[in-house]
């Protein structure tokens, strides 16, 4: 009973003790929100970096629904980098690849009306097919100056664009043995690598995105039962590669573009 007045305030003292602890913990909470936002954005500079469409994208949904579920806004730069769901997705894809169709359609129409190029979509991207009359000489790889022509146009849009270019060389079946050439491979070769040469050294090309091949008589496009078809299969293509078909097949032409 002597101790009793002093109960009170070693009760108070002991609460007092309580609330001081608490608040010193309280930190706690905001530097675990710091951690975890500087994460998300060490993630998404990660996903960047890679330019990977697929993961970027639902590393960008991700980070929304966080800050949707925290109260906070998003960084300024993400709904830039994705006005829309179909920003750097399958649409945005395609809406690029169209974008650069009727550029190309533009610069090309004289030559579409004249059939001196063919311009097509499938499944690898956008095929720019230019004819073997009056672009090369029979039998040779040097360009004439109405293909330099077609090609200064090419490279005009190819120069500003991203993707990754796949120059491809084609012939008939008409053997072919010359003191330059002794089959068709190598012509249709010759052929890839001086369309690349010109895009590169006069257009300003990237020639980091660019890649040749020759297929010589054993890519068709139709039969080589007469001279209307052989006609239509000598041609150089030039192929711009969706994303996809560019990691695909061109990775280490991807990997040095980046």
């Amino acid at each position: 009973m002597e101790h009793a007045p002093h109960s009170a305030p070693v009760r108070r003292e002991r609460r007092r003790r309580q609330e001081s602890h608490g608040g010193h913990e309280r930190w706690l909470v905001s530097y675990a929100d710091f951690i975890t936002l500087l994460f998300a954005f060490f993630t998404m500079m990660y996903a960047m970096s890679t330019v990977d469409a697929q993961k970027f994208k639902a590393i960008a949904s991700s980070m929304q629904v966080a800050f949707d579920k925290g109260g906070g806004a998003p960084p300024a730069g993400l709904n830039a980098i994705m006005p829309a769901d179909k920003g750097v997705g399958e649409g945005g894809i395609e809406d690029g690849m169209a974008a650069l169709q009727q550029q190309m359609t533009e610069r090309l129409a004289e030559a579409i009306a004249l059939n001196q190029v063919g311009l097509e979509r499938d499944g690898r991207g956008l095929v720019i097919s230019i004819r073997e009359a009056g672009s090369f000489g029979v039998g040779s790889a040097d360009l004439s100056t109405a293909a330099a022509d077609v090609l200064a146009r090419i490279g005009e849009v190819l120069a500003t664009a991203p993707h990754a270019v796949r120059v491809e060389g084609h012939t008939d079946n008409v053997p072919i043995n010359t003191a330059r050439f002794r089959s068709n491979w190598e012509l249709s070769t010759a052929r890839a690598t001086n369309v690349i040469a010109y895009l590169v050294q006069q257009q300003r090309v990237d020639a980091r995105r660019m890649s040749a091949s020759g297929y010589g008589e054993f890519h068709p496009r139709v039969p080589n039962d007469d001279e209307a078809g052989r006609a239509r299969n000598r041609r150089v293509d030039i192929v711009v590669l969706n994303p996809d078909i560019a990691r695909a097949q061109e990775p280490a032409l991807m990997g040095e573009a980046r």
